[in-house]
């Protein structure tokens, strides 16, 4: 599974990408997940799980991590684990993540993962993880007090998770370019100081649309402005009843000078599948009452069907539970295989 794509920027090579997994799909294997810190909503289901589930549908092989050990990176505790991973779960199967088809499973769960990042951390520089401008980012974002070590090897391990199964294609946003940089840089260095061993793996650049959460600032799961997924028609209402708008009445589609009443637009325009300038103009003068009745009505229809889905798997966590389990075998087994492999071109030093 070597990467062969060439080209110049992130934007084109995402377009030849494209058009070779349509063409060739078994040649792909996908590395994406979440990590456990919430409900996801409205933002993830747009910008990345339609995704994987389209990807999955072209017959690429999609491994969806559930990033427990990750929760650590930026805060103390691990706050409703068990809550949020099978939460995580029953969105993933709800919104059609097929578990004959794709790999969900969990860090805490598979050991010869974590294991490869001794080696992987010996090849780059503290210097490297320290400018990498993602984590300066993430640093200025965090919930603990004095950052901890986790953080500075959060890109090293997203490389062992990648790595691990030999994944050659990483859904991306452009924010996340950067940690992506740095597994193409730890495979690049293990296979010219060791023996060629891992793919470099390309980024799928994602035009994933920027949904503001019902305050007005980025939807997340942790600043509580968010649309759960798991969210039920009356609270969805009641969410987008109360988000920001502005004073103008009148409803257009501006997304740099009217943020808050533009993503109320776009919102409703990716529930209906329609452009958002028409969704803006055919609301016209209604004002933001009109605006939040038109995003309620679509988003309620567009997640029904998904609302119904995940009630139903939510009948039977016994099953749910059995996914994981069954993809956590399959990770077990692919990640002891690798690290078999590395043992044996570093000489047995792991």
């Amino acid at each position: 599974m070597s990467s062969t794509v060439t080209t110049a920027s992130p934007e084109q090579r995402a377009a030849e990408l494209e058009a070779r997994i349509r063409q060739a799909p078994e040649e792909f294997r996908v590395m994406t997940g979440d990590r456990p810190t919430g409900p996801l909503h409205l933002g993830h289901y747009f910008g990345t799980l339609h995704n994987r589930v389209r990807l999955q549908e072209l017959g690429v092989d999609v491994f969806v991590i559930i990033a427990d050990y990750q929760v650590l990176t930026d805060r103390d505790v691990a706050d409703r684990l068990g809550e949020y991973m099978e939460g995580m779960l029953l969105d993933y199967l709800a919104v059609g993540i097929d578990p004959a088809r794709s790999t969900v499973f969990n860090h805490s769960a598979v050991p010869a993962l974590n294991q490869l990042m001794l080696p992987f951390l010996s090849l780059v520089s503290v210097a490297e993880l320290n400018r990498n401008p993602t984590v300066k980012d993430e640093i200025a974002h965090s919930r603990q007090a004095a950052v901890s070590g986790l953080m500075f090897t959060y890109p090293v391990h997203q490389a062992a998770d990648i790595l691990f199964c030999k994944g050659n294609l990483v859904p991306v946003g452009q924010d996340q370019l950067p940690h992506l940089e740095v597994t193409r840089t730890v495979a690049r260095r293990f296979n010219e100081r060791y023996g060629a061993v891992f793919p470099e793996p390309d980024a799928l650049l994602s035009e994933a649309p920027l949904l503001l959460g019902t305050d007005g600032t980025k939807m997340s799961k942790s600043r509580g402005n968010s649309i759960a997924l798991g969210a039920g028609a009356d609270e969805t209402a009641r969410l987008i009843k109360g988000a920001k708008t502005d004073a103008e009445r009148y409803i257009t589609y501006d997304p740099e000078g009217r943020p808050g009443v533009s993503s109320l637009v776009l919102l409703a325009a990716l529930c209906l599948d329609r452009d958002p300038h028409a969704v803006a103009e055919e609301i016209g003068g209604g004002g933001a009452a009109a605006l939040k009745r038109t995003v309620t009505e679509a988003v309620n229809s567009r997640m029904a069907p998904i609302r119904a889905r995940r009630a139903e798997y939510a009948r039977d966590m016994g099953y749910v539970r059995s996914v994981l389990r069954a993809g956590n075998e399959r990770a077990n087994e692919m990640a002891a295989a690798t690290l078999d492999e590395v043992r044996e071109v570093m000489g047995g030093v792991l």
